[in-house]
């Protein structure tokens, strides 16, 4: 039984998916919000799409907001909510190499009593990347740096435009930051989404397009 730490995007998505794979089942997402309550503090996601991917996953999503300064007690606290009320032994994360973040997320996981899983751990990010799309991971990017421009929001993560990416000097997993993306389906969803993405918006050096649940776009 486990809880997966999910951004809303590719990584956690394929965390998820690999992890029940392992033999482990998936009981609950956790996500940060920012300290409106609004969008997911990482990738800018409005809460009620995190809701709607939850629901097309057949899970109970549980959103918290919090503040950078207060991120990991809240997590940690979280964690712990969720240890006792869906029995949980492990809980599941989506990173790939940064040896920082394994760290930090083995340690507040030793602080609820749960032991962290990181299925892609030590991957190679370009093949890792393929992999996803090859599996039916269908996403878009949803926030990027400036190096890469708001051109890039709101397109589709596909093979050419990890090329193009690559080109740019951009890491095609963005594992160093550079970008994050918004899964639209994949095999566990019981349908695909539908969204439509806003006008950018610059928010501290990063862009944004924030996505809404739409019927007719997508």
């Amino acid at each position: 039984m486990f809880v997966c730490s999910w951004s809303g995007g590719k990584d956690s998505c394929y965390a998820l998916m690999k992890a029940k794979q392992m033999g482990f089942t998936p009981t609950v997402l956790l996500n940060v919000l920012n300290e409106q309550g609004e969008i997911s503090r990482s990738h800018g996601i409005p809460k009620v799409v995190l809701e709607k991917q939850a629901e097309m996953l057949g899970l109970p999503l549980y959103a918290v907001p919090a503040s950078w300064e207060t991120y990991e007690t809240t997590f940690v606290e979280s964690l712990q909510l969720l240890k006792q009320k869906y029995h949980l032994t492990h809980g599941v994360f989506g990173d790939i190499d940064l040896d920082a973040h394994r760290e930090w997320e083995e340690k507040v996981c030793a602080n609820a009593k749960l032991e962290a899983v990181l299925p892609l751990w030590k991957r190679d990010r370009k093949e890792l990347v393929l992999e996803m799309l090859a599996q039916g991971i269908e996403t878009y990017i949803v926030s990027c740096n400036e190096q890469m421009g708001q051109s890039f929001l709101g397109k589709q993560l596909t093979i050419d435009l990890i090329l193009q990416l690559e080109k740019l000097g951009v890491d095609p997993c963005g594992e160093n930051g550079e970008f994050h993306t918004m899964v639209v389906n994949m095999p566990m969803f019981a349908e695909r989404m539908r969204v439509r993405f806003a006008d950018p918006v610059l928010h501290a050096n990063y862009w944004f397009a924030t996505p809404s649940l739409n019927f007719g776009i997508l």
